[in-house]
């Protein structure tokens, strides 16, 4: 059973910075990472994840803004968000997908809010 610990979500003036971190148990190495996010009244997307050859890697309309990091094992991801805009509010959300299966798993996610 895969499970996520996820956490450093809050509040956060523009401008400022977070690290979301996400830890997930009961996945293997067929598994990659990713983080996701959902704004109010608006589709989830990716923010970042671990590419199928264990590669950080940055949605193109976040790069110079947010960064991923991993342990050695890769069981957990950071999220390192600076320069935050109020349109990055959104809830984020730990997503593990299985390469071969395409079968994924999701944490409860956690609330980003950024203003003044």
């Amino acid at each position: 059973q895969v499970q996520f610990v996820e956490s450093g979500g809050g509040l956060v003036q523009p401008g400022g910075s977070l690290t979301l971190s996400c830890t997930a148990s009961g996945i293997t190495s067929d598994h990659r990472l990713n983080w996701y996010r959902q704004a109010a009244g608006k589709e989830r997307e990716l923010v970042a994840g671990i590419t199928l050859h264990g590669e950080p890697k940055v949605a193109d309309s976040m790069k110079g803004r947010f960064a991923i990091s991993t342990d050695g094992g890769q069981n957990t991801v950071n999220l390192i968000m600076n320069n935050l805009r109020p349109e990055d509010t959104a809830v984020y959300y730990c997503n593990a997908i299985d390469i071969w299966s395409r079968h994924d798993y999701w944490g409860q996610g956690t609330q980003v809010t950024v203003s003044s």
